[in-house]
């Protein structure tokens, strides 16, 4: 009886009412503290930092809002050293201030690595080694050798090089190769729809050079794709160890290379085949 009376008191609902103003008011404090030590709703977006040296992001006052932190540095030649070449978080991201930016820059010097010793491999051992120490296979020069397409010297700059010494890294290699003792003619590979760089790999693998280059629309060969050669593609006359090859180019956004694949014949590209599938196909022609 006691307890339904004192429900009926004005006291009672007085004291409840300032118990839950309190609640309220202590929830209110707790979230606002939390607010102001996560920096809740203190926002920024990430800029685009590329082009910019780590000196002009400190005197734009960038480190006010961010920590950089300097994890890697690559060599392009065509871009001015020390600048940031990628960042993460990517520009437009949302993050709060003090937030970590990783950024890579352009390193102040090209990376160097050693010429391998490539005297008496074989041509294919060569171009695979090279290949793995980020140097560019140049021009085969064939001589009279017993072992025919064996590695009889390696030039830079039409001089010896030595194993061991120090190159920058993409710089190009001649190989001296071995004729072999007998005479042996080679088949014209098939280049259509082929990228240059491609191209390059094709013939060295064939024991050929690329001679002329033309690009008939224009100086962008990003979409440049082999239109025509001479020696023609399907010519039958065999080719000699280190013959130049001549190539012409189009562009794959001006010739549907697809269409222009049909009047070969099948047999003359089925060497071809996943080329054409995984590279003329994924690049949407």
């Amino acid at each position: 009886m006691s307890f339904f009376y004192f429900l009926g008191r004005r006291k009672f609902y007085l004291h409840f009412l300032i118990a839950i103003g309190l609640s309220m008011l202590l929830l209110w404090i707790v979230l606002k503290s939390m607010d102001v030590f996560t920096q809740h709703g203190d926002v920024f977006i990430v800029p685009d930092f590329n082009g910019y040296t780590i000196e002009q992001l400190a005197e734009k006052g960038y480190n006010d809002y961010f920590t950089f932190v300097l994890i890697d540095s690559v060599y392009y030649r065509k871009k001015e050293k020390g600048t940031v070449v990628l960042q993460h978080p990517l520009s437009g991201a949302r993050v709060k201030q003090g937030r970590h930016i990783y950024l890579t820059i352009v390193a102040q010097s090209p990376e160097k690595v050693k010429m391998p010793n490539l005297k008496n491999l074989s041509l294919r051992q060569a171009l695979v080694t090279l290949e793995s120490n980020e140097l560019i296979v140049g021009y085969l020069d064939y001589v009279q050798y017993f072992a025919r397409n064996a590695v009889v010297d390696q030039l830079v700059n039409e001089e010896p090089i030595e194993p061991e010494t120090e190159l920058v890294k993409g710089s190009v290699v001649d190989l001296v190769l071995g004729k072999g003792d007998l005479v042996e003619m080679i088949p014209m590979p098939f280049l259509i729809a082929y990228k240059q760089a491609e191209v390059r790999k094709k013939l060295h693998y064939y024991s050929l050079n690329v001679g002329r280059e033309y690009f008939l629309d224009g100086d962008d060969t990003t979409h440049a794709r082999v239109y025509k050669t001479d020696p023609e593609t399907l010519t039958e006359d065999g080719l000699m160890l280190g013959q130049p090859v001549n190539i012409w180019y189009r562009s794959d956004e001006l010739i549907d290379f697809q269409e222009y694949l049909k009047q070969f014949e099948p047999d003359t590209i089925v060497e071809n085949t996943e080329y054409i599938q995984n590279k003329l196909l994924e690049d949407e022609f």
